[in-house]
């Protein structure tokens, strides 16, 4: 079943490559769209790896940001120019991209752009949110709740279904630890395999949640730790955020991977896939 799982979450995208690889596929790019041109550089770079190491690639970047602690923080350069931005980097590199959603009217304005539609942990469990995005016939991205048990995932996978999409993937991008920490439980990664093709969000699983002065920290120090613990415990899909300069990145760069670390990282992650894929 989770093999049958792991071909229909990548078969079913439209542009997507090396599907007979058997490496895990990859949702990779910005936290943010900031412009044309940062959404391309980091694009070219993330589609050059991929291609050499032959890893199903989809590109991610969020069109709009909702969910910041400060009214003050970057949400978005206007919804319309952001979505054009990923559709044109769709059309340049003929890759399939995904952006995240936060009410029910961004569903059916966001697929006119994108292959995948993501629903951000907070918002898994508004069920107009899932049912709105799944009417779209787009594969739909259920981040897992922090507040949630892997179990419950199933839940969210069976609104999609319900409502007529069989197209759902789950997304592990942490469990609160604490008031300003994350943690991930990788005795939850069979479970959730069990409902739907299961990604492990490497980056904002390693978030430092509400710090005092509103923005997020993060230990990207760590972020190749748990990608490996992540791809020997048979994760389908691995989510990374990256941008060639995270030190000024508009949203959530204290957690970003470096684009120029991000070749490195996945040439070791698929040489463990191929060694756990011999057991």
């Amino acid at each position: 079943m989770q093999l049958i799982f792991k071909l229909r979450a990548v078969n079913s995208i439209p542009k997507i490559k090396h599907t007979d690889s058997d490496n895990f596929f990859l949702l990779c790019g910005p936290c943010a769209i900031e412009g044309e041109d940062m959404a391309l550089r980091i694009a070219e770079k993330v589609v050059s790896i991929t291609d050499k190491l032959e890893i199903p690639y989809v590109f991610k970047g969020s069109f709009k940001k909702a969910n910041r602690s400060r009214i003050d923080s970057f949400t978005g350069i206007g919804n319309e120019k952001a979505l054009k931005i990923l559709k044109k980097v769709s059309e340049t590199f003929d890759i399939p991209t995904v952006t995240d959603i936060h009410e029910v009217s961004d569903a059916a304005m966001a697929a006119e752009y994108v292959d995948v539609l993501q629903i951000p942990a907070f918002l898994v469990r508004q069920t107009d949110l899932v049912v709105a995005a799944a009417e779209t016939g787009k594969v739909v991205n259920l981040k897992k709740g922090q507040f949630m048990s892997p179990e419950a995932m199933k839940h969210a996978v069976q609104k999609v279904k319900d409502s007529g999409n069989d197209n759902a993937w789950i997304t592990d991008r942490g469990t609160m630890f604490g008031y300003q920490d994350m943690i991930v439980d990788f005795r939850g990664i069979p479970t959730m395999r069990q409902y739907a093709p299961t990604v492990l969000d490497v980056t904002h699983s390693l978030q430092q949640p509400n710090q005092t002065i509103g923005v997020t920290g993060g230990r990207p120090d760590m972020i190749e730790t748990v990608a490996r613990a992540g791809v020997v415990n048979n994760v389908d899909g691995l989510f990374i955020e990256t941008h060639f300069d995270p030190a000024n990145a508009k949203s959530d760069g204290a957690n970003m991977l470096h684009l120029d670390n991000l070749e490195g990282l996945l040439s070791n992650l698929v040489a463990i896939r191929k060694l756990v894929s011999t057991f």
